[in-house]
């Protein structure tokens, strides 16, 4: 069958599948074997029943590039921790130490030297996000996997890859910015060789429970600005050929630069820790019931204790902290006292002249306003007291602002 006849029938069989013909056209079209590459398809790991390209699948559509104004340099934030700021190496070391070999620093940037292996931080990271600016050669050698080739690995084991792919073609998952053997970028956003690019990148670990996965980790990244992986799940720590498997990683470990045999160059490498998710006891997003039960009290005991510190007065600062601590949780005791604190105060109010109310007014209406929360998210009950009495009392005094709209 010649190959358009060959492409036609699996556009039909694409439409017959209900699938996008506008996604498979683009595959289809991007199938222009090199002669000088006719074994690639044999190289990687093939496709199978969750993928379905290959490792390194040179059938798989290549990033498509857009121009951008650069490298995005951001200077350190105050809570970073800064990895090389163009001065010295003393936080680095080589991960197989050679004699009379060494990364170098010149012109404040850290150089890859052919031959001195791959380089590591002394300090072992966990969860973070990542800022780092890196450079190709500018002069020109090699190609493909051949040219400008480093790495950033992640705990020293999930790569983002670091490749001159400025008019220079890969496979797609070992292009610049790719999660390596995994997922391509989306875009190729690179400056010439010899120019900087910076990546940001967001990198959340793997976490498994007795022995069982139940959060696959995550690598977001900005290429020059532009987005090209956007919370991409890890499948384990990605290869070379080989398809990896999901897999425990430990809570840190040493970025790792790769040394590749092209002098890359880095600079302006810093780093922020972040906080634990909610999967492994953090405090963001919804969070098992037992784990909120156990914060909000936590919380509640804290605005217990401040009420108890604002006695005096006319008692509305201990009044709204001690209605706040019910938000978090039941107590009868702050509840009783947030009755006696709130009749009492407006026993005040209502024993005033009326000329003389008018001061009160402001702290009347949001008196109201809160006890009107609070009964409508049922943290306390419709007959609280004081809301009979502070509706009278704003009725009485023609306060509320409903009726004057």
């Amino acid at each position: 069958m010649r190959p358009d006849h060959v492409l036609r029938s699996r556009i039909r069989l694409v439409v017959a599948a209900g699938v996008s013909i506008s996604a498979h056209v683009a595959v289809a079209e991007s199938l222009h074997p090199d002669p000088q590459r006719l074994g690639a398809a044999f190289y990687g790991d093939p496709p199978d029943a969750a993928h379905p390209w290959g490792v390194h699948d040179r059938n798989r559509p290549q990033p498509e590039v857009v121009s951008t104004a650069g490298a995005v340099t951001i200077p350190p934030p105050s809570d970073a921790v800064v990895l090389f700021d163009g001065k010295d190496l003393s936080g680095w070391e080589l991960e197989r130490p050679k004699p009379g070999k060494e990364w170098v620093i010149h012109d404040e940037t850290m150089e890859c030297v052919p031959g001195a292996g791959s380089i590591r931080t002394k300090e072992k990271i966990g969860d973070c996000q990542l800022h780092i600016e890196w450079a190709a050669p500018s002069l020109v050698k090699g190609e493909g996997q051949g040219r400008g080739n480093s790495g950033v690995f992640l705990m020293g084991l999930t790569e983002v890859q670091i490749l001159d792919n400025f008019e220079n073609s890969s496979y797609p998952d070992g292009s610049a910015g790719a999660v390596y053997g995994v997922n391509p970028p989306m875009k190729n956003a690179l400056q010439p060789p010899g120019e900087f690019n910076s990546y940001d990148i967001v990198f959340r670990r793997p976490i498994f429970q007795d022995g069982k996965q139940v959060d696959p980790g995550y690598l977001t990244v900005f290429c020059n600005g532009v987005l090209i992986q956007d919370h991409t799940p890890l499948e384990g720590g990605g290869g070379h050929r080989k398809r990896s498997k999901p897999t425990e990683f430990p809570e840190s470990g040493p970025l790792k630069l790769q040394n590749h045999g092209n002098a890359v160059r880095f600079r302006n490498i810093w780093y922020r820790s972040l906080p634990p998710r909610a999967v492994e006891g953090g405090t963001s997003g919804a969070l098992e019931p037992q784990v909120t039960s156990g914060l909000r009290q936590e919380i509640a005991a804290a605005l217990r204790g401040d009420a108890l510190s604002l006695r005096g007065g006319d008692g509305l600062r201990e009044f709204y902290r001690s209605l706040e601590s019910l938000v978090y949780a039941p107590d009868a005791s702050m509840l009783a006292r947030s009755k006696e604190l709130s009749t009492a105060y407006l026993a005040v109010v209502e024993n005033t002249a009326r000329e003389e109310r008018e001061k009160h007014k402001k702290a009347v209406l949001e008196m109201r306003r809160c006890l009107s929360y609070m009964v409508k998210h049922g943290r306390v009950d419709a007959d609280f007291p004081a809301r009979r009495k502070v509706d009278a009392l704003v009725e009485e005094m023609d306060w509320d602002p409903k009726k004057k709209q």
